[in-house]
């Protein structure tokens, strides 16, 4: 386990965890997973409104705590690596403008390249 930035690991791919970060965002914003959530939430509001036994509303309770919280992380992963891509590329794009401005293109025009193609290793 890592506490570096998500887009300062290097290497030449993603994590596990970026690889599954990346899968269940896919999952999240999808509709399924907005029924689900839909779902869940009726059901707590159903278990509050029926007076149900206790142990139903720490279960309903206790569930929607446990999705936000994880949904939360992800967000936040995907949230720090999206950032960092894009100040990367801003730095990129003006470093090759400085260069093209001076006349030689060199080592910021490879690294603009480069950087173009980072959403496929973050």
């Amino acid at each position: 386990m890592t506490l570096q930035h998500p887009a300062d690991r290097g290497g030449v791919g993603r994590g596990k965890f970026e690889r599954f970060a990346e899968s269940v965002s896919a999952v999240t914003s999808s509709p399924a997973f907005f029924v689900f959530c839909l779902a869940l939430v009726s059901f707590t509001v159903a278990v509050h409104i029926a007076g149900i036994a206790t142990e139903w509303l720490l279960l309903a309770g206790d569930s929607m705590t446990a999705v936000t919280l994880l949904l939360l992380a992800l967000l936040k992963n995907s949230e720090l690596r999206a950032e960092r891509a894009i100040q990367r590329k801003l730095d990129a794009i003006a470093a090759a403008l400085l260069e093209a401005q001076e006349g030689e293109p060199g080592k910021a025009h490879e690294n603009l390249r480069d950087v173009i193609r980072m959403e496929e290793e973050i």
